[in-house]
């Protein structure tokens, strides 16, 4: 097992120098899950916007690029884990950044914990066509826990490596169907009419935008980049490089892929589908233009993407309990590493026991693993993570609207400003559609609804409390590095100066 480098990897800091811009990147695109997301949510969103669905792919990569923008320029800032919090923490002020702390912690459980709703219902019913083995989905979704926490807990090396082994061939088999088709001309001739402007916005803007829920949601954790900060090699150039290298992918990866299940059968047909049989349309399309092996082979393909995309967020969720725990806002035993692998081996195992927990609750309920663990789970923390990324770009605003420190208007005010406004309206949009995406009634959507505006609200409580309890610590929220001394005077001086403003 590899070790750390000398002096960068101690009991308070993460393996240094571990991960350059490819492991960051598949860390990030596994998290979104590409083939999850193609087969199981873009027929969705194909229905609701039509034949102009990949259109809507394009518009979320362009805003969370643009939101990029600014996200990259104030890294050079930033010096932890603690990616979102630290971000708001420090263009905010600490009261913020502790909200944001904990609505990040509340988000990204909520998205790992409903993705093993997911991960129940996709391997009974593969292991059942497969084998004939039926087991409850609740047994499979405890073994996903304990092969998670087995990888979280180890050296981030070996996650990544298992990641690019998955991610490849999740990829690879969305390019053979791709390539298959292409070759075959498609069912009616390959036409470029989803990316016409009267397709893309023939619901409107606010309808292209509705699919967004679908689009921001296939992106999320691209601004996870930042949380391996102290992980990366020379991360000043590879957090930016993995960040806009993450969303080009997925973008354009997304885009392609709705496209070509369009022309795989041809827009009418294709339509039809996404509203009778959506979690049928690419199994049949690769069956159709490839053969059964790789229909049955995709069937154990998504299953492992879901693997992948929740050992991500594992990832992120113990990287922000191992900053907070070490800026002593959660037990410091949170923030304890492993001897050797130098993971916070600690924060895997608590999070690994409150997926159990809900997984356990969930199951003895008779709850459906899809329609209520995954979407209702779910929800809240796509809805929080927008939020979060809309807080993030008021940051960048805040942190250099007196000291452009040499960046450009278009890189620390234009995109940011334009990257809030976007994602303001995102989220308002999600919020006001929520019943088409849970399928519940209006008490269930309204506590869903609600999981943001109270995290943020606890989490700006304890920021209060702890204002007038400990200052000290207080002032340091969201600035603990990996090596305080090895920073930049100025850049130290500057993030002081604005907490002052803050405080």
């Amino acid at each position: 097992m590899k070790k750390s480098a000398p002096g960068t990897a101690s009991g308070t800091q993460l393996e240094g120098g571990a991960l350059g811009t490819s492991g960051i990147v598949f860390f990030v695109v596994a998290a979104a899950a590409p083939l999850l997301v193609m087969a199981g949510v873009a027929p969705l969103a194909l229905d609701v916007s039509g034949i102009g669905a990949p259109g809507g792919y394009i518009l979320a990569g362009l805003a969370l690029g643009i939101f990029a923008v600014g996200f990259t320029a104030m890294s050079k800032y930033i010096h932890n884990a603690g990616a979102f919090y630290s971000y708001i923490s420090i263009g905010l002020g600490p009261r913020w950044g502790l909200a944001a702390a904990v609505l990040a912690l509340v988000s990204y459980n909520a998205l790992e914990i409903g993705i093993f709703g997911a991960l129940g219902y996709f391997a009974q019913s593969t292991a059942v066509d497969l084998i004939g083995l039926d087991l409850p989905w609740g047994v499979w979704s405890l073994i996903g826990v304990v092969l998670i926490w087995i990888l979280g807990s180890r050296s981030v090396h070996v996650g990544a490596r298992f990641l690019i082994l998955l991610l490849t061939a999740e990829t690879g088999i969305l390019v053979l169907l791709a390539v298959a088709v292409l070759l075959r001309g498609g069912a009616e001739g390959l036409g470029v009419e989803s990316f016409a402007p009267s397709h893309v916005f023939s619901l409107g803007l606010g309808g292209v935008l509705t699919l967004a829920f679908a689009a921001f949601a296939a992106f999320i954790g691209f601004e996870a980049t930042a949380l391996y900060r102290e992980e990366a090699k020379d991360p000043s150039r590879t957090i930016p490089r993995a960040t806009y290298t993450a969303v080009a992918f997925l973008g354009l990866f997304y885009a392609f892929m709705v496209w070509i299940i369009i022309q795989a059968y041809g827009p009418d047909h294709a339509l039809a589908l996404a509203a009778s049989d959506p979690a049928g349309m690419y199994f049949g399309a690769i069956e159709n233009y490839v053969g059964g092996w790789a229909s049955t082979l995709m069937e154990l393909l998504i299953v492992t993407s879901i693997l992948a995309s929740l050992l991500a967020f594992h990832n992120a969720i113990t990287r922000y309990a191992f900053a907070l725990s070490r800026e002593h806002v959660l037990p410091q035993v949170l923030g304890k590493l492993h001897p050797v692998y130098k993971s916070p081996y600690v924060a895997s195992a608590v999070q690994s026991l409150l997926a159990v927990v809900v997984i356990v609750v969930f199951a003895i309920a008779g709850a459906d693993p899809y329609l209520q663990l995954l979407l209702w789970v779910n929800s809240p923390g796509v809805v929080g993570i927008v939020v979060l990324q809309a807080m993030a770009a008021a940051a960048v605003l805040a942190f250099f609207r007196r000291d452009r420190r040499g960046h450009s208007v278009w890189r620390v005010v234009v995109a940011p400003a334009a990257a809030l406004a976007m994602l303001i309206y995102a989220t308002w949009l999600i919020v006001t559609q929520m019943d088409l995406l849970t399928a519940a009634g209006p008490a269930v959507n309204a506590v869903l609804v609600a999981v943001t505006p109270v995290s943020l609200a606890i989490g700006f409580a304890l920021g209060t409390r702890l204002a007038r309890r400990d200052p000290a610590r207080f002032a340091r929220l969201g600035t603990t590095d990996v090596d305080a001394e090895s920073l930049d005077p100025g850049v130290t001086r500057d993030c002081a100066s604005d907490r002052e403003r803050h405080r």
